[in-house]
């Protein structure tokens, strides 16, 4: 295990005393831990389809968020419904405003029961350095360690490049996001990056297998192990080691400020990215932006057991809430994604086609992406198309 320390002045925070603990008693795993097995295939496991059907549907957590995600997830349930998908939704409510720890373990609790969820942000309060990302908690509980977004170029959407078709795949679970942090002396705060063999190791086969499984060609590791040699020198290690039993694949890495740059300048050189958490977040962001922003691009957050499905970046939308001009399609596209996880794939299939017929053929855009239509113009115009194919 490697443990980075970062120093910044004039800064307020807490020590995770829980984090702490684990660490103390071991359960960060050393360096010479052997990585679990993978999941068998992109998008599922066995025991959470098992244990979210009850006779011939689907119980999915749904977890609605904070400013347009309550209105998206809304729109879901109307296509849902209206396309026949055999999915009952049990709405947890959880957001910004939540304090109760019950509230949290009534979360957890559902989606362990449930095995599937779908979910707005939930924004965190950055003023109050006690109060822990709920977001970041539910991946770390429920071991959600891959997150994927993919960024894709859309016909019809106007942007700087095209041609790009980017799969960013991101250690979910560890590095910066560790909540380890504490104030050695008032003014010097100390915040701890940690980095294990197990998590690199897993999330480099990951990659790996998720470019063979999609005929994708290169996989490129985005590092700073130039200045953060033991933390990220681990993670590259690991990248390198792993590369070694797959050489169909090529495998090249990257600094992660040339990353940024190359991305803005020559994007369609990338083909799968694996990187550790906080670049993740920072490339998928720049990547989404690429191509069209933060309304078009779905995400999923992937563990050995469990599985949560969101938009591709965590934007509340609090400054466009009930203008009705939200672009729907990421919500839509991940809650697809979804449905090829539970195994519905004709229902998964059905409605991608009507939401990226809307978009391609029929042009029907909300402001974001330069159009003029509102989010409900939008929807009506996924249901029309989906009308002829849920009928038949």
């Amino acid at each position: 295990m490697s443990v980075c320390h970062f120093v910044s002045n004039n800064c307020l925070t807490v020590l995770s005393r829980l984090g702490r603990r684990c660490i103390l008693n071991g359960t960060v795993a050393s360096r010479t831990s052997q990585h679990k097995p993978l999941l068998s295939q992109a998008y599922a496991t066995s025991a959470a389809k098992e244990r979210s059907q009850y006779g011939g549907r689907y119980t999915v957590t749904l977890f609605s968020g904070d400013g347009i995600g309550p209105e998206l997830l809304d729109h879901v349930k109307t296509v849902f419904r209206f396309a026949g998908a055999p999915i009952d939704f049990e709405e947890i409510t959880i957001n910004a405003r939540t304090s109760e720890q019950t509230d949290m373990e009534n979360a957890l609790l559902s989606v362990k029961r449930n095995g599937v969820a779908i979910k707005g942000n939930i924004e965190t309060a950055m003023a109050d350095p006690s109060k822990r990302s709920i977001n970041v908690s539910l991946r770390t509980e429920l071991d959600l360690w891959a997150s994927i977004v993919q960024c894709k170029t859309i016909p019809g959407i106007s942007v700087r490049h095209q041609g790009i078709d980017v799969v960013i795949i991101r250690e979910n679970t560890e590095g910066e996001y560790s909540n380890l942090e504490h104030e050695n002396v008032n003014g010097v705060v100390e915040s701890l990056k940690i980095i294990t063999r197990k998590r690199c190791m897993n999330i480099a086969k990951y990659a790996f297998d998720y470019a063979v499984k999609h005929g994708r060609k290169k996989v490129t590791a985005i590092h700073k192990a130039n200045i953060m040699k033991l933390g990220d020198g681990l993670f590259l290690e690991c990248c390198k080691n792993v590369a070694e039993e797959y050489p169909q694949i090529e495998f090249n890495n990257m600094i992660v400020d040339n990353a940024c740059m190359q991305m803005v300048s020559h994007p369609q050189q990338f083909d799968v990215l694996v990187l550790p958490n906080l670049y993740g977040n920072i490339l998928s962001n720049v990547a989404t932006g690429m191509v069209g922003g933060a309304g078009v691009v779905p995400g999923r957050n992937i563990g050995d057991s469990y599985a949560i499905f969101e938009t591709g970046t965590r934007n509340s939308g609090r400054s466009i809430q009930g203008k009705n001009i939200a672009n729907p399609t990421g919500m839509l596209l991940a809650s697809c994604d979804m449905l090829d996880y539970l195994g519905c794939y004709r229902y998964a299939t059905m409605i991608r086609e009507s939401v990226m017929n809307v978009l391609i053929s029929k042009k029907i855009h909300t402001p974001d992406v330069g159009g003029t239509s509102s989010t409900s113009e939008v929807i009506e115009a996924i249901l029309d198309d989906l009308r002829p194919k849920a009928s038949s």
